[in-house]
């Protein structure tokens, strides 16, 4: 999939690990990073999740919602906020209809071979709903949120 800066961002609408349906419009207004991963309790996932805990202060301190997206229950997001102290909430998208129209479903490699799963990936929506950054895949899962905290800082 093509790159989804500059455009607007895809609607959405999920339930959240708080109990409560989340909606992109809801933070108008706002800048938004959702973050799609594959799965909790894993290892990237959990140093991606960990990382993002670290700045998360920081990213409040901006202004900046932060919303974790998985295939994941509501329960196993329970698990793990609660193993890991997760700040932030979390976005059950069980069917990954949001994921693919983020681009963050699809074919990728893992092991060589070609297969269908989440890719791990990031979006910056900006206050109007535009893309303002879009990582399409992200390599190095416990480095990323400091990189996405970088680039807030020098925008």
């Amino acid at each position: 999939m093509a790159s989804l800066e500059g455009k607007k961002a895809p609607e959405f609408e999920l339930e959240g690990s708080d109990g409560v349906r989340h909606a992109l419009r809801e933070y108008a207004g706002r800048i938004v990073v959702i973050y799609f991963y594959p799965r909790d309790n894993t290892p990237g996932c959990t140093k991606e999740a960990c990382g993002f805990r670290a700045v998360h202060q920081e990213l409040l301190d901006m202004g900046v919602v932060l919303l974790g997206v998985s295939r994941d229950s509501l329960k196993s997001h329970d698990s793990f906020i609660r193993d890991f102290g997760l700040p932030f909430v979390l976005l059950s998208d069980p069917e990954a209809t949001v994921m693919k129209e983020y681009g963050a479903f699809g074919e990728k490699v893992m092991y060589g071979k070609k297969t269908q799963g989440t890719i791990r990936s990031t979006v910056v929506v900006g206050p109007d709903g535009t893309v303002l950054k879009h990582w399409q895949t992200v390599k190095k899962a416990g480095e990323h949120p400091a990189e996405v905290l970088a680039w807030l800082r020098e925008r």
